[in-house]
């Protein structure tokens, strides 16, 4: 099969995630018929670790090409991302989504054929990726206390993404196993839609009689890829209109080959506002 392999190291602001910021502390004060509604503005800066894979046509050999680690507030062009929950009861439903667009990222190519490449050589190849997220899911309160809160959830994950790199070396590249070429220069883009259903828990650990708390998160899933999950803890400060949270994020992909996004992980700190009626 054709393949081109892209390292990624540092980027930010992953395109990843769930509702981690929803206000499960406000799952303790909807247990009558009465809605209530959150919505979360956040930010997230996350290292990203993992691959990228495009078809070359009529290439056999995988060139791979790594990027990063690079300042991603110099390469990020434009970033959103919101939460939002509406909860009755025991039972919620809520939303997350992400957008992400990446300006060129500083890479080099590594290998051809399994064969590692002076980086020297390389002139100046540079990748972007931009995409969005978008995720719902549906809770049920198993435990809804004043000290703690527990949902079972289950819903999907779609993430949409768009790769592109443009390389440029001072010569060409053989394989002198299948006896290809890699040009001295050349681009190449493509994109994948990913659906993958997921299930889990989320809550949060009120710390005694204060307004501190521990919110939680973590779920599994599968579908376009073969195994997907994420967690987060974190640390939350409750007033009457909603929280402050500050925490650590942290998700995974793991794919078939054959896929353009490879084994990817994405992990890092982040901080949400959540505003509660």
């Amino acid at each position: 099969m054709t393949t081109k392999t892209f390292k990624l190291g540092t980027l930010a602001m992953a395109l990843a995630g769930c509702a981690l910021f929803g206000t499960p502390a406000a799952a303790e004060e909807s247990t009558g018929d009465q809605w209530t509604f959150a919505l979360t503005p956040y930010l997230w800066l996350p290292n990203i670790n993992g691959s990228l894979k495009y078809d070359l046509p009529n290439f056999d050999t995988n060139p791979e090409v790594e990027t990063g680690p690079n300042d991603y507030l110099s390469n990020l062009d434009m970033a959103f991302m919101i939460s939002g929950e509406a909860r009755k009861g025991k039972w919620s439903i809520f939303t997350d989504f992400i957008y992400l667009d990446f300006g060129s990222e500083d890479s080099h190519v590594k290998s051809f054929g399994g064969t590692d490449i002076n980086a020297t050589i390389d002139l100046g190849t540079k990748s972007s990726l931009s995409g969005d997220l978008w995720t719902l899911v549906g809770g049920y309160a198993l435990v809804q206390e004043p000290g703690a809160t527990l949902d079972v959830i289950g819903g999907f994950r779609y993430l949409g993404i768009e790769a592109k790199t443009d390389w440029s070396l001072s010569a060409t590249i053989n394989d002198p196993n299948s006896g290809e070429t890699l040009a001295a220069s050349g681009s190449i883009s493509q994109d994948a839609n990913l659906w993958d259903g997921i299930v889990g828990v989320r809550g949060h650990v009120r710390l005694g009689n204060s307004n501190w708390s521990i919110p939680y998160y973590a779920d599994v899933g599968a579908g376009d890829s073969d195994l997907t999950w994420q967690a987060m803890a974190g640390l939350a400060y409750n007033w009457s209109w909603g929280d402050v949270v500050v925490a650590y994020r942290y998700l995974s992909y793991d794919m078939d080959d054959d896929k353009l996004l490879q084994d990817v992980s994405f992990g890092g700190p982040a901080l949400g506002v959540t505003f509660r009626w």
